[in-house]
């Protein structure tokens, strides 16, 4: 695992890597690659940070953990990468999208690094996965490192919307400060529970209103 953070990421997650449960992150992933494929690619694993700096960031949208797929995952929750099928809870984003933003036309690719360079922080809870193994990498560490990336986003900012789609995500409201801070919730967007409250929540134009009203510029979510 390479640790090519962003400059401003690096500045305040740095104390992260020292502490002992990297070091058994490291290890357990040093032995994964060893017998299996581990996805995103090594280099892309940090780019969610990448492409949205800390004080850049307007908007969280938390996954689980990465497509587990060979050429799904890029580090960016929801995403995939270019010339990738669409996957089914990102069709039921865009379906939303198109009811809930005027304007926006359903693309024919999944790619949202548009959503990630506007500040759209694409945050997995877990940001590695073995090949075609859903949720094998689970509580092996990342989610303490993702856990804090959480807390000092709603410590240090103020006016950030975040968006806890599901059961999983919605725990992690407990980290955030609703005083200084919004938190949109919903079912999740995928094929089993999106009727279930996901459609109609209009979770993209709530969070636009709310940039909106707090003299932020709203997001794009033509992708």
């Amino acid at each position: 695992m390479s640790i090519n953070l962003e400059k401003s990421w690096k500045e305040i997650l740095e104390p992260e890597f020292s502490k002992p449960y990297m070091a058994d992150l490291k290890l357990f992933l040093t032995e994964e690659l060893k017998q299996h494929q581990v996805f995103p690619p090594n280099r892309l694993i940090f780019n969610a940070f990448s492409h949205t700096p800390f004080n850049e960031v307007k908007v969280v949208i938390l996954g689980q953990d990465p497509y587990h797929n060979i050429g799904q995952a890029h580090g960016l929750s929801f995403s995939v990468q270019s010339g990738i099928a669409i996957p089914p809870s990102l069709r039921n984003m865009y379906a939303e999208l198109s009811t809930d933003v005027q304007g926006f036309k359903i693309p024919n690719h999944g790619t949202l690094t548009k959503w990630a360079d506007q500040g759209v922080l694409l945050l997995n809870a877990v940001l590695t996965v073995r090949a075609h193994t859903a949720a094998s990498h689970q509580k092996k560490g990342w989610e303490m490192f993702t856990d804090t990336v959480i807390k000092e986003l709603s410590y240090r900012r103020k006016g950030i919307v975040f968006i806890l789609w599901g059961n999983y995500a919605k725990q992690k409201a407990q980290l955030i400060d609703i005083s200084k801070h919004l938190i949109i919730t919903s079912a999740h967007p995928s094929p089993l529970s999106a009727h279930n409250g996901f459609f109609g929540s209009k979770p993209f134009s709530k969070t636009n209103n709310y940039l909106t009203a707090h003299g932020k510029t709203p997001i794009d979510w033509q992708v």
